[in-house]
């Protein structure tokens, strides 16, 4: 689920006013195609403030099993892939992936970044994923070789602290902190 663009943001006192179906509507994208887990979030309400609210995110997948965990990674777009190529990143990985410089590469980087995904995918059964928010293409590129040599433990671990750096940036575009519980 995409949101369909800018939004003004909501503070945290208004989403613990919101409905099921307005919490699902606006956060349903928080975590990649992650609908199951703000459904979930929602029934954690009320929330003091946006780190709890964030905290309550990252709790429900901590909590998930294994292929749950796996799930969510898998549910990222590889970067700079076919989904990109053809436009049909969500909202947020569109600009997410446009603002770390990710969807205006060189022939020669796009190359890579296929090779590596491709590799990367055959050896972990899930995509790459990292915050392209706190990265530039040039250290993604480099991160993706890098993790390369990772145990697929080691890549999960990671892989769900990088989906949690997303999610808590998505969640502040969308909710300021108000001082009110």
């Amino acid at each position: 689920m995409a949101s369909p663009g800018p939004r003004q943001k909501v503070t945290i006192t208004e989403v613990n006013r919101m409905d099921y179906d307005e919490f699902i509507e606006r956060f349903g994208n928080i975590i990649e195609h992650g609908t199951l887990i703000t459904a979930a979030v929602w029934s954690r309400k009320p929330f003091q403030n946006i780190k709890h609210f964030h905290e309550n995110i990252c709790s429900f997948i901590d909590e998930l099993p294994l292929a749950g965990r796996t799930g969510i990674l898998q549910c990222h777009p590889d970067l700079a892939g076919k989904l990109a190529s053809a436009g049909k990143l969500t909202t947020e990985s569109n600009t997410e992936q446009s603002g770390s410089g990710l969807l205006n590469l060189t022939d020669e980087e796009q190359a890579f970044l296929q090779d590596c995904n491709r590799q990367y995918r055959q050896k972990f059964r899930f995509p790459f994923v990292i915050c392209a928010r706190e990265n530039k293409k040039q250290a993604i590129m480099e991160g993706l070789k890098v993790r390369l040599q990772n145990t697929k433990q080691d890549e999960l671990i990671t892989g769900i602290n990088e989906v949690k750096k997303i999610g808590w940036y998505r969640l502040v575009d969308l909710v300021t902190d108000d001082g009110k519980l």
